[in-house]
């Protein structure tokens, strides 16, 4: 599947074009730059369910702005929660889910995300991708978040061969070295967004095309 591919190679050119991903999180190379909190990944990732990033951070940063805390969000009224977030949809049940969040990480955690994979998933609303994306951009821990990005990105190049985000997660933890995993998420959603796009992606501006399987399926077996 993805038998000697090279990994640093790729990670380069990506990092080539792309210095920064959907949230700002933690840089290990740069830590004077500011990053999110934890609980603000937290939620802001729940948020950004089906929705674009920049509805994501209006939403994040105008609910910030009025609740600050876990103690502050989970006693705020449903209502007024569902205002502020009413531009990422599907507010109704996303409302009730960041608030029922806040008030577990202050009832049960002290006001403090766990920095566990386990206890992150033990929370409601909470899945692998958003577990991983506090892991990553609130704690700066090595994770691989798994977004339809890196979905598509990693089965078209052909380092994954998976059906789920999830399985994908599983191969490329198998075999990505440890040292890229905290970056891989980031690189990927720009590169998914500007070049390696669902539709009609972007081959002729694409940097891994001599080391893509998809590239080499559509576009170097059809000269053959």
């Amino acid at each position: 599947m993805s038998d000697g591919f090279d990994y640093g190679v790729m990670m380069e050119r990506l990092k080539d074009l792309f210095q920064v991903g959907a949230f700002p999180g933690k840089n290990p190379e740069s830590p004077e730059v500011p990053s999110s909190s934890p609980f603000e990944v937290l939620i802001a990732t729940i948020l950004s369910q089906r929705t674009k990033d920049v509805n994501t951070h209006r939403a994040s940063k105008e609910l910030f702005k009025n609740y600050r805390t876990p103690k502050e969000l989970a006693q705020a009224p449903l209502d007024h929660i569902k205002e502020i977030i009413h531009v990422t949809g599907f507010y109704n049940v996303k409302a009730q889910r960041v608030k029922e969040v806040a008030r577990i990480i202050h009832e049960d955690h002290n006001d403090t995300v766990p920095d566990d994979l386990k206890e992150l998933l033990e929370l409601p609303g909470v899945g692998r991708k958003t577990a991983n994306c506090v892991l990553v951009y609130g704690f700066g821990e090595p994770a691989i978040p798994v977004d339809t990005h890196v979905h598509r990105i990693s089965n078209r190049l052909g380092i994954a061969d998976a059906k789920t985000p999830d399985e994908t997660e599983e191969q490329l933890a198998v075999s990505m070295p440890k040292q890229y995993w905290i970056e891989i998420n980031k690189l990927m959603v720009e590169f998914g967004k500007e070049i390696c796009r669902p539709r009609n992606p972007r081959c002729d501006a694409c940097p891994l095309t001599d080391m893509c399987k998809y590239y080499e399926e559509v576009y170097v077996d059809e000269d053959r």
